[in-house]
């Protein structure tokens, strides 16, 4: 039996059990209780306004009747799409289809794809809540071939769509596309290709479908009140006086901005050269950020920056929550506390992971006065993030500032069925062929709403 020497702050605990994925009435009905409260808390009292709706409501038609299979593509720029998404195919959708006189053979609902860490920080109410809605959990790093096929299956026996985000994790960028993964793309065909073997679904007919959505923030007075409180935090925590403020809005970003990365520099050991624009200064951080976390792991850099980076992210959680472990009663003291100082060395090693996956994204330019509200709220927010994971912060401490409107905006989707005989001829430039297209969708989605909406400059 184990005693704790001094107990740590940070300490090990045994590997997280998910149960298997399904869809609980009873759990449905709570989260029909809670999930009001709760987009409230996210959204305040924004408006949700769908755009493409008739797109939107065709394609669950189908699905729901089992004529079509549809994974529904996602973005996911600011962390909280997943959570509005969901309660919006499950509580509003059908009510606005009514509306047009639409019914759906069933009520509507969507299978979302999670990665398996998710379980891990979101803590035992996403661990309840999540398999009994259905959602599904993934490996980022390593096969994960009973995860894999249960989204198959998801997709081939329908009739739920699946959710996924093909961005892979948070992109912290609305009006511009850093990355797309090609594993909704090759789900797709995956899907497609089983679908085409079984003898009643070719019969029918019965293609697959990728629903690209986008979603986007507005704000007004009020979300210009709170971002100007958040750029003074920022401020504040830079050691910058009130001074400051007599500056215009795009010096007081770039005083802060640079502070941030010097210290970074300084961290890291980089010399500083200000002969480099930031973004390459900042690139040269985030590849010191994830060399730093590697070394500390002693493993080796294998494959691009990602592939890198959900390694040191799988290995830092392995630490903490041990795979393979159920229970530390058997143990000595000695290798408990060993566990526990593995544990606290992961965290602090995961600080220069959180680090370098932020600033991968934040190369981006800083807006100027005239710039659209929702682009400069969403520069400050990021911005807060660098100052967050420079002092050991990570995604659970950003800071949101609620929108006065959501824009759900869908775009036609891309059937993959259709180009099924490319995929098996060249799997590899169909796959590129349709994640282009897939880009190509999102960004019309940008340019719809952004032309649909005439943004006052509060």
């Amino acid at each position: 039996m184990y005693k704790r020497y001094q107990k740590p702050v940070i300490t090990a605990s045994p590997d997280v059990k998910v149960p298997e994925p399904g869809i609980s009435k009873f759990i449905l009905f709570i989260v029909s209780i809670i999930s009001k409260p709760y987009i409230y808390f996210l959204f305040g009292f924004a408006r949700i306004v769908l755009k493409g709706d008739d797109i939107l409501f065709d394609a669950f038609k189908r699905a729901l009747a089992k004529e079509s299979r549809c994974i529904i593509a996602f973005r996911h720029p600011d962390g909280r799409e997943p959570q509005l998404l969901a309660w919006f195919f499950l509580f509003k959708l059908k009510a606005l289809a009514a509306k047009k006189g639409l019914k759906f053979a069933r009520n509507p609902h969507a299978i979302f794809v999670y990665g398996y860490e998710v379980a891990r920080w979101g803590g035992p109410i996403a661990r309840f809540f999540m398999p009994n809605i259905g959602a599904i959990p993934i490996h980022h790093t390593k096969m994960d071939s009973k995860g894999m096929k249960r989204i198959y299956k998801a997709v081939t026996d329908g009739p739920y769509p699946l959710a996924l985000a093909p961005e892979g994790q948070v992109s912290y960028s609305t009006d511009t596309i850093p990355r797309l993964e090609t594993g909704v793309i090759r789900i797709g065909f995956q899907a497609a290709q089983q679908l085409s073997q079984i003898p009643e679904e070719k019969e029918k007919k019965c293609d697959v479908e990728i629903l690209p959505v986008s979603i986007h923030f507005r704000y007004d007075s009020f979300g210009k009140a709170a971002m100007n409180r958040l750029l003074k935090k920022i401020e504040k925590t830079c050691g910058f006086s009130r001074e400051a403020e007599k500056f215009n809005f795009q010096k007081r970003l770039k005083m802060c901005r640079d502070y941030i990365l010097e210290k970074n520099e300084i961290r890291y050991n980089i010399k500083k050269d200000d002969s480099l624009p930031f973004e390459r200064r900042l690139e040269n951080v985030t590849n010191s950020a994830l060399e730093t976390a590697e070394r500390m792991l002693g493993i080796k850099a294998e494959g691009d920056f990602f592939t890198r980076l959900y390694k040191v992210r799988h290995d830092c959680w392995d630490r903490i929550f041990m795979p393979g472990i159920n229970s530390f009663d058997s143990m000595t003291g000695i290798e408990r506390n060993i566990m526990d100082l593995g544990a606290g060395e992961a965290w602090h090693i995961a600080r220069h992971q959180e680090l370098a996956d932020f600033s991968w994204y934040f190369r981006r330019p800083v807006p100027a006065e005239e710039t659209a509200l929702h682009i400069k709220v969403e520069y400050v927010q990021n911005l807060w993030d660098f100052v967050s994971r420079t002092m050991g912060g990570a995604f659970k401490d950003r800071i949101n500032i609620q929108p006065r409107k959501v824009i759900i905006q869908t775009a036609s989707p891309v059937n993959i069925s259709n180009c099924l005989s490319n995929y098996i001829k060249n799997k590899k430039s169909a796959v590129n062929d349709l994640v282009s297209e897939l880009e190509k969708a999102y960004l019309d989605c940008i340019k719809e709403v952004n032309t649909g909406e005439t943004e006052r400059n509060y």
